[in-house]
């Protein structure tokens, strides 16, 4: 299939080590993974947020920098995270987006939207949905 740029969306540790389950099988060494992890910022993100985030991105890291090149990436630039994970996959020409998805339930859906279903009707690239039961 040739070199592989991923872009892996998390917001938590255990989101991301569900997602270097499935990638880490699947990368080779000329790949290369970028994990994101995007707050608004301001008023609408807190440090223990932007700590999780942090905690995610570290396991990603860990996890995939044996097999590939990784870089991290925490945005918080006001922007929703739908608009960061698309906007840097258009940026750095991206392959594929890796994001997991929890069950939700349909008010769930309707009361807090959904990142993923944002990236997914806007993604200019393949995804790759992973289910994860990450419960906080």
């Amino acid at each position: 299939m040739g070199v592989m740029l991923y872009v892996l969306a998390t917001n938590s540790a255990e989101r991301s080590e569900v997602l270097c389950d499935y990638l880490e099988p699947r990368l080779d060494a000329s790949d290369a993974v970028h994990a994101v992890n995007s707050h608004r910022g301001g008023d609408r993100t807190t440090q223990g947020e932007l700590d999780r985030g942090e905690e995610a991105l570290a396991v990603v890291e860990t996890r995939l920098s044996r097999v590939t090149d990784v870089e991290t990436h925490q945005l918080v630039r006001g922007n929703s995270p739908a608009e960061d994970v698309i906007g840097f996959v258009e940026r750095h020409d991206a392959d594929e987006i890796v994001m997991g998805v929890r069950k939700r339930s349909t008010t769930g859906k309707v009361l807090f939207g959904s990142v993923a279903q944002d990236i997914f009707m806007q993604s200019p690239v393949p995804m790759r949905v992973v289910p994860v039961d990450d419960r906080r």
